[in-house]
């Protein structure tokens, strides 16, 4: 393998080293500083090179970025129990990112959905006809590629299916009435489908969680809590709210829905780009070709989740039954509350309340001033609310023990990741860096959509428990850069920097979205905003 990797290395040397370069190493009165920075330019490419040589075995993500993305890494919840819950069922689970890549039919045969062409009793002009009945506020384009998509949810993993239709029945009108409070398409909530599988404890490589798939500095933007106790990534409830919100940020962005479905993939700024590349069109198909790999499958997903959802009957798939009780009551908790405690007086399994409230880390519900919520099936609230008066007290000294209690924190509490901005210095490598802040090349990659060359004065991007003490620190909630801000007529105004969009002017404001910004200042998506000019943010 070493002599492999050497013979490469030198093979792209000699292919990348300039002719004016060559010429000088061979001429009898080389200029010595010109060798030294063609040599000092070419060890650092080479130096890249050889780390995604050496990193070949990890999972690269194309020209995707964590800061604009929700969920920038692909989900393999078939082959990999690193990313799957070991109490949940491998029949439960279905990666749309193996799908939109490649999908495995068996040991022996691996199929690309974007380059194949599956074939299908039903003719062309039946699936037409079938996504035209839908009426669907969203288009519902059709093409080879949707085609494919089709085939495969309908013909290729109808006992994946299956089971997604089961979890359907409890989730999807829960869905509806949260797009329906936004004034959003009902449509959407199929993409809890293309996220998850309806999993509401997914996991991707990226470490995107929960049903909707939020990253962790995207979820506290949509001011979803995170703590030692509670993640609200995996409540359903919780994330579809801000899955609402980022998707109606996103199409005030572009105004069309098919390029803000994408965008929940790959963020707005990797479609910004293939937008310029594709001469300006916001045609999705038109852009199609400058979307990262991962994107492009998206959509085509998304119309055959949506097909498969209202036309399973046709293809004689039946829904799995799942035990999820059509009625829960909701209780208001505000003082600790073990889950042991519940089962024990009232007979639902710990099991069954991890169900019903996927957003607790340890089976403990903390107590607070606002209160967290406690969901139950309605035939276990009427043993609850007999012994609510008994219940906090009963065997506190066990469920609550100081060191069973402080385990459970202390094993819950990740360690606090900071966002690091770095400034690429002249002689520079990518695993310079990585070494650095202790972090992967591939990882450095993905969270700012670069390859193997970066140039010095270039802003890179770096999330890191142990930054070191000289770089420049910024809070997982803020942008790289400290908000300009001064206080004016009871609002917070910000002074536009060069180069700053509105997208991004939201992200350095806690609890801020680019819909608020235009609604308090009057904006459109047509609107040019210009360095210097102030603008209001939110109330003092």
């Amino acid at each position: 393998m070493r002599k492999t990797v050497s013979i490469i290395l030198f093979s792209l040397f000699a292919v990348l080293l300039p002719q004016t370069a060559h010429s000088q190493i061979f001429s009898k009165k080389p200029s010595r500083n010109a060798l030294v920075a063609e040599i000092e330019k070419m060890k650092r490419t080479i130096d890249s090179l050889k780390q995604e040589l050496e990193y070949e075995s990890i999972p690269m993500i194309d020209t995707i970025s964590s800061n604009d993305s929700i969920n920038p890494g692909g989900l393999s919840f078939f082959d990999s129990e690193d990313f799957i819950d070991a109490q949940a069922s491998t029949d439960s689970l279905l990666s749309v990112w193996y799908v939109q890549r490649s999908m495995m039919i068996d040991e022996n045969s691996i199929i690309n959905l974007e380059d194949e062409q599956l074939t299908s009793d039903i003719p062309d002009s039946v699936y037409i006809a079938r996504l035209k009945a839908l009426n669907s506020f969203i288009p519902l384009p059709y093409n080879n590629i949707v085609k494919n998509h089709i085939i495969f949810y309908t013909q290729r993993i109808p006992n994946k299916i299956d089971v997604m239709l089961g979890l359907s029945n409890f989730y999807m009108p829960q869905f509806e009435e949260i797009f329906d409070q936004y004034n959003l398409p009902k449509e959407l909530k199929i993409m809890a489908i293309i996220e998850s599988a309806l999993n509401p404890r997914a996991v991707s490589s990226a470490n995107a969680k929960g049903m909707w798939q939020f990253m962790y500095r995207t979820a506290l933007q949509y001011n979803l809590r995170i703590d030692s106790y509670v993640d609200e990534r995996l409540d359903p409830i919780a994330s579809g709210h801000a899955a609402a919100k980022y998707l109606r940020d996103s199409y005030t962005i572009f105004g069309d829905w098919l390029l803000a479905i994408a965008s929940y993939n790959c963020g707005p700024g990797n479609v910004n780009k293939a937008i310029r590349r594709a001469g300006g069109s916001r045609d999705f198909w038109t852009i199609y070709p400058y979307l990262p790999r991962e994107t492009r499958g998206y959509v085509p997903s998304f119309v055959a989740a949506m097909y498969t959802m209202a036309y399973h009957k046709e293809h004689r798939i039946t829904p799995r039954p799942i035990s999820m009780a059509a009625h829960l009551d909701t209780f208001l908790i505000t003082r600790p509350l073990h889950f042991g405690q519940i089962s024990e007086l009232t007979g639902i399994t710990k099991k069954e309340l991890s169900d019903y409230n996927p957003q607790y880390l340890n089976e403990i519900i903390p107590g607070n001033n606002k209160g967290n919520i406690l969901k139950l099936p309605y035939n276990y609230t009427n043993a609850f609310v007999d012994n609510q008066s008994i219940i906090y007290g009963y065997k506190d000294s066990i469920f609550f023990n100081p060191i069973v209690y402080n385990n459970a924190k202390n094993s819950s509490a990740t360690p606090q990741r900071s966002s690091v901005t770095h400034t690429v210095k002249s002689g520079e490598t990518l695993s310079h860096i990585a070494n650095r802040y202790r972090v992967r090349v591939s990882d450095i990659q993905a969270w700012n959509g670069v390859k193997s060359v970066i140039r010095p004065g270039q802003r890179l991007t770096i999330h890191t428990s142990n930054p070191p003490a000289q770089a420049t620190r910024t809070t997982t909630t803020a942008s790289a850069s400290t908000p300009r801000t001064t206080s004016s007529g009871g609002y917070v105004m910000y002074t536009i920097q060069k180069g700053d969009t509105l997208w991004e002017i939201s992200r350095k404001f806690e609890g801020v979205s680019l819909n608020d910004i235009m609604k308090l200042n009057g904006f459109t998506k047509n609107t040019k905003i210009m360095p210097g000019r102030k603008i209001r943010i939110k109330p003092v």
